[in-house]
């Protein structure tokens, strides 16, 4: 998007000025997001000014406004320290409920006139998005988080996007308000937009390793698969069949290749980066294609690309040398973080110049991470400030329907299950993310895999709301989105990008 047909209404807000000195960034990174994404500009009035909206810690402070949100100023204090117990509903809308937090009453009441919110909402979603929760989660050696004894997973927390469903709350209060709607928050009246990628790990079968990935994973039923790949009877290079199979249905997704060649020796001591060389013929022959085609090549960072910053650029540029044209968007193998901060390893995108990123998911477990699902610049709480690579927050990986189904599989079938998804997102205009291996087209090998992608990808072009394009157009189209509003606000500046 360059231009809106509109230009976006401007809200007037009253920030509360003590928690506005000492925490600025926090404070104002969130209301930006919340603004931002339902679609409204902003101006920041001093005190005693006319407001639309306040935040401060006494309603009557703020005659004026006719949506009051009462701050929480111990929560900002310290967010680490809080754990969730749960989430509470009420009048449709949920939000989290943490260990110890006592019952206040109705969170929301009309009072002269004034719709007054005692919950700090702005604080939830702060909370949620940069992942508080997540230091209190085990992991195992690949830094997979396991959340089977979680609240955010006996409660469907991952599946409600509980950050994403205050602003759609927000957003509807100010029109019941009588405020002016904000600009959509996609083109050609879509009400949500579909990111589909593929993940670049297994090309060339190897026929060592292939047979007992097999084996482990369906056990005695895994013999003539096993058999047949060993044979050579079956391979993984179907890239010209998912183009024409997205093609058929309008879509272009992204494929995302390791520049880091690993090896059996590496991965049976832990590195399970993959085999293959993009420097090999069949791959640049491959790139053209998929270049020539229209579809995204991008960077499927190694294992171990988070620990040096040197080797991630390297990594970038030699996969945009190889393939012949500049690379935009990562995701990292094994969604390999940095497991202490996420956030040290989301800064290094920004550092080797992304555009944008799309790795902050569980692996085990389906749903929004970071309770987020509409597209956003994180916040990094060292730095305090935001990143300038915008985040993709992925909803759903194949696996996580067949291997992990115990966890995921919450509707009769998978196809059901993906279009309870595909529902939230449209509901609350967010964005789809979703991520389907390279290997996974041959019903043989894997039956089902891709037969499923196929019919939610069916299903969303029917439904007709959704917009389809490439993750780095989604990309850009909501970062200058973003970029245009912020050129008309005033105000909320604090933790900004430099």
């Amino acid at each position: 998007m360059n231009n809106f047909s509109d230009a976006p209404p401007v809200l007037r807000i009253f920030i509360d000025s003590q928690l506005g000195r000492s925490h600025a960034p926090e404070v104002h990174w969130a209301w930006r997001w919340l603004l931002s994404t339902c679609g409204w500009a902003w101006e920041e009035v001093p005190p005693g000014a006319p407001c639309d909206i306040a935040w401060v810690c006494r309603a009557e402070d703020v005659p004026s406004a006719r949506l009051v949100i009462l701050a929480n100023p111990s929560a900002w204090l310290r967010p680490e320290v809080l754990h969730l117990r749960g989430v509470s509903r009420e009048n449709g809308v949920a939000f989290p409920r943490y260990a110890g937090e006592d019952p206040q009453g109705p969170w929301k009441e009309f009072v002269d006139g004034r719709l007054i919110c005692r919950r700090d909402v702005v604080f939830d979603i702060f909370w949620l998005a940069t992942g508080q929760e997540e230091r209190f989660f085990p992991r195992d050696r690949h830094g997979f988080h396991h959340l089977e004894e979680a609240a955010f997973f006996r409660e469907g927390v991952l599946l409600m996007a509980l950050a994403s469903q205050i602003a759609v709350w927000l957003e509807e209060t100010l029109i019941g308000l009588g405020f002016r709607p904000p600009v959509p928050r996609w083109p050609e009246g879509r009400k949500a937009a579909v990111v589909a990628g593929h993940d670049v790990d297994y090309p060339e079968v190897n026929r060592l390793l292939e047979p007992a990935r097999k084996l482990a994973r369906w056990g005695a039923q895994g013999m003539k698969p096993a058999f047949e790949v060993f044979s050579g009877q079956h391979h993984h290079w179907h890239f010209e069949d998912w183009v024409s199979m997205e093609k058929n249905l309008g879509l272009r997704s992204a494929f995302y290749f390791v520049p880091h060649k690993g090896s059996l020796l590496q991965y049976a001591a832990g590195l399970p980066d993959p085999f293959y060389d993009i420097s090999a013929g069949k791959f640049r022959q491959l790139f053209r294609f998929l270049r020539q085609a229209g579809v995204e090549i991008g960077l499927h960072a190694s294992y171990r690309a988070y620990q040096s910053l040197e080797h991630f650029r390297q990594e970038k540029q030699y996969l945009e040398e190889v393939s012949g044209g500049p690379v935009y968007g990562n995701r990292h193998h094994y969604w390999h973080l940095d497991p202490q901060m996420p956030e040290e390893t989301l800064w290094m995108h920004e550092q080797i110049g992304l555009v944008y990123d799309s790795s902050l998911i569980f692996d085990h477990f389906l749903g929004w991470r970071r309770g987020l699902l509409h597209p956003f610049f994180p916040f990094h709480p060292r730095l305090r400030r935001e990143l300038a690579t915008l985040q993709l927050p992925p909803a759903w990986m194949d696996d996580q329907l067949f291997q992990f189904h115990a966890y995921n599989q919450v509707r009769p079938t998978r196809l059901d299950t993906l279009k309870l998804l595909a529902e939230q997102v449209a509901r609350q205009g967010g964005c789809l993310t979703v991520d389907v291996h390279d290997y996974v087209y041959d019903d043989h090998l894997f039956p089902g895999w891709r037969q499923t992608y196929q019919d939610l990808l069916y299903y969303l072009r029917e439904r007709g709301d959704y917009w389809f394009a490439t993750p780095l157009e989604i990309a850009r189209h909501w970062a200058g989105r973003y970029r245009q509003i912020l050129q008309i606000s005033q105000g909320l500046k604090e933790g900004l990008t430099g």
